[in-house]
């Protein structure tokens, strides 16, 4: 069990004093999560801090690959909504 930073981190390193297990560790070219010390904060928080923490969307995910903050979820945008917004930017 552990969790995953992608390429989508920005490095705003928010997520650093927050592991009690000190498994993220600055790499290049973002973030990255020790799988062997990651347990997913299991026995010392309810959510993963990481995830909780992180102002990106889709920058950390589980196991199966899923996102723990997936599109939408931090802005309440629709990623719907927000492809349409982007498309009629684009457009002008």
């Amino acid at each position: 069990m552990a969790l995953e930073i992608i390429e989508r981190c920005v490095n705003c390193r928010a997520c650093l004093p927050l592991c009690p297990n000190r498994a993220i560790y600055e790499a290049q070219p973002h973030l990255l999560i020790d799988g062997d010390k990651c347990t997913e904060c299991l026995g010392d928080f309810r959510d993963a801090q990481c995830a909780a923490i992180c102002p990106i969307e889709g920058a950390i995910l589980d196991e199966l690959g899923e996102a723990l903050n997936p599109p939408g979820s931090l802005t309440g945008i629709p990623p719907e909504r927000w492809a349409a917004a982007q498309a009629a930017i684009a457009a002008r």
